[in-house]
């Protein structure tokens, strides 16, 4: 009777996969058939065809179905991301052979670990050869004239240099890019120029003092409000205050201040301010808004970055687009690189800093993958204001797992080490970030005074990781630290 009741158990867990099998084929299948219009690069349309299979997949609930598997040392659907099909197979593979009924194949390996190595090529693609995650610096504007200082960085440990559009001109920008070539004596160490993007900051100010929960704060179009209201801002991007309506929130300072819209006027928008730092907000020019709750259809493309782009295919190897949130922002990109040939441009980096661009990831992923070398930038500063906190922890593994299964580089950006970069000693949290950090294929930088000694730091935390994990899979190597730290 146990031995019925196990054959079963057995034939009932075939069927759910062979269920899940098929329906992920279908749904998959429908969705690549979607895509194909933009699949122009053929070693992507593989990658492309397993992230359908992939979002199939994840539509359902498997956490019942991996409890199962698990108890008969099957469990493999959970790193899945980049062999769907090839992990189902194996799974129904063996149960086969558990049943009784032949012996069914396995994938072959060079089938199985296909997209690991497509990760691997893409990413030597545009980062150059080198093992494990790259380390990519956003560079001092001191290096335009400092020759030791570029040397330092490359000699640090930097595999990459990132100049940020919003600040400087071409003029500054030029002798950059030629002390990190000069410097690199032969080896190949990329730039990636980031677009500004469309800049919502504020701009004119009127705050006699600092704000504080339950002041009122006016976001206006002209700075013609006088004495009405003792705060208010100018904005950039008039748009914004079209799409506004009572009760979206609205941050500022990187979400140190948060209002909500309170009344909505021709010309200017009431805020209610709800929360700020204990000692208070102090309003200034330049400070950045975020409106999670706001659809903003503006353009991605600036002036200033129309003007700047053809320096930038020009002279950079990486190009960084900013508040890309729709499929149609990619092939706005695309079509003015089109115009713009020849170039020295080789490949595109999707900075996802906006809970729209979540949401259209892996659109966008098809969209710019399919027809350019492409990675992703997780912009965890402007997810944290735009999704919350708490959601920002799950958001930016998800965001991981999707680039996976699209076999799409990684970069994983903002305040990584920041404590040691800018004060020179780091902090316990920041460097178990870092260690997560180990799971993109590039670890971004910012510029401080310890930036080197920070450099050298990352460094060694990605070596030592590199050993222990792939993605979500231990590499299980013996243990040593045990007897290490006994010395």
């Amino acid at each position: 009777m146990q031995g019925a009741d196990k054959h079963t158990g057995l034939e009932a867990l075939n069927q759910k996969v062979s269920a899940l099998r098929a329906q992920v084929e279908q749904e998959g299948t429908a969705q690549y058939q979607q895509w194909l219009p933009y699949l122009k690069r053929p070693p992507f349309a593989h990658s492309a065809r397993n992230l359908a299979d992939y979002l199939a997949l994840r539509k359902h609930d498997l956490r019942p179905l991996q409890r199962e598997l698990a108890r008969l040392g099957l469990s493999s659907l959970g790193r899945a991301e980049s062999r769907v099909r090839e992990n189902l197979d194996a799974v129904l593979a063996t149960l086969s052979r558990m049943l009784g009924r032949g012996r069914p194949p396995y994938p072959r390996p060079e089938d199985f670990f296909a997209r690991e190595a497509q990760l691997e090529a893409a990413t030597q693609e545009l980062f150059g050869p080198g093992a494990g995650p790259r380390i990519l610096v956003t560079l001092p504007e001191e290096v335009a004239t400092s020759p030791a200082l570029a040397s330092g960085l490359i000699e640090a440990g930097m595999d990459a240099a990132r100049i940020n559009c919003g600040h400087g001109d071409p003029t500054v920008w030029s002798p950059m890019i030629a002390q990190v070539r000069r410097a690199s004596e032969g080896r190949f160490i990329p730039i990636l120029m980031d677009l500004s993007g469309p800049r919502l900051r504020t701009l004119e100010v009127r705050a006699d003092r600092r704000l504080f929960s339950g002041d009122l704060l006016v976001l206006a179009a002209q700075p013609d409000l006088g004495d009405r209201y003792p705060f208010w801002t100018t904005i950039g991007l008039l748009e914004a205050l079209r799409g506004l309506q009572v009760g979206h929130r609205v941050f500022v300072g990187e979400g140190k201040l948060e209002a909500r819209v309170e009344q909505v006027e021709p010309e200017a928008v009431l805020l209610r301010v709800v929360s700020t730092p204990p000692k208070g907000f102090k309003l200034q020019p330049e400070k950045g808004l975020n409106l999670p709750d706001t659809p903003l259809f503006i353009e991605p493309l600036s002036p200033k970055d129309l003007e700047y782009l053809e320096f930038v295919v020009q002279n950079a190897d990486l190009l960084g687009y900013s508040f890309v949130q729709r499929p149609e922002d990619v092939e706005r990109l695309l079509l003015e690189l089109e115009a713009r040939q020849p170039m020295r441009l080789r490949g595109l980096v999707l900075k996802v800093e906006t809970a729209q661009a979540v949401s259209n990831l892996p659109e966008l992923m098809i969209r710019a993958a399919g027809r350019w070398p492409t990675a992703i930038m997780i912009a965890r500063g402007d997810l944290a204001v735009e999704l919350g906190y708490e959601r920002l922890a799950e958001m930016q593994e998800e965001i991981l797992w999707l680039a996976e299964a699209a076999s799409v580089p990684v970069i994983w950006a903002t305040q990584v080490l920041d404590r040691l970069v800018r004060k020179g000693t780091p902090s316990r949290a920041e460097v178990s970030d870092a260690v997560l950090a180990a799971r993109a294929e590039c670890v971004m930088l910012n510029k401080g005074p310890y930036l080197e000694q920070g450099i050298r730091v990352l460094s060694e935390v990605l070596r030592r990781m590199q050993d222990h994990q792939y993605k979500k899979t231990p590499k299980m190597r013996p243990l040593k630290a045990w007897s290490q730290v006994a010395r």
